[in-house]
């Protein structure tokens, strides 16, 4: 009995990672020069409460008082005879910033620039993959957002 117990749990937990291998085919390697991202969001119980930022950039050398971002975009694609979609950043522009003055002397830190504008989000789907095709170094980043479960009236006006 025990057999039978632990080879259904191993089948029960072998399919989604059979799963994840098949949605992966619909998405190409990266192109030379490229590099190819994939994230794999975790179950929620109402995913529609959710969604992801893609955020773009590359770690540089800044001044610590200015602010800085990056020229650029994130393109969808959809996968054609699979209906999947891929992100494609096709490259980092110039980088941009705040012209406040600073001691010329001051020292420079490492920090991460992401690309400029409105923050890129998309639907949460733990079903499928999220890829991202970017240039190589150039770095990939995300964070979750999540809805509050009170909702309010907007009055009449």
């Amino acid at each position: 009995m025990k057999l039978w117990a632990t080879t259904i749990l191993l089948f029960l937990f072998a399919v989604p990672v059979g799963q994840a291998a098949d949605n992966m085919a619909a998405f190409p390697p990266a192109a030379e020069g490229m590099v190819r991202y994939v994230l794999q969001l975790p179950t929620q119980a109402d995913e529609s409460a959710f969604k992801v930022e893609l955020i773009v950039g590359k770690t540089v050398q800044v001044d610590e008082h200015n602010r800085y971002f990056f020229a650029g975009r994130i393109d969808e694609e959809v996968i054609k005879g699979w209906g999947f979609t891929r992100y494609l950043v096709s490259k980092l522009g110039p980088m941009a910033g705040t012209l406040m003055a600073i001691d010329p002397n001051a020292p420079k830190l490492a920090r991460f620039v992401a690309l400029g504008g409105a923050p890129y989000l998309i639907r949460y789907n733990s079903r499928l993959p999220v890829v991202v095709y970017a240039p190589e170094g150039v770095e990939v980043r995300y964070r979750i957002w999540a809805a509050g479960a009170e909702t309010m009236a907007v009055e009449k006006g």
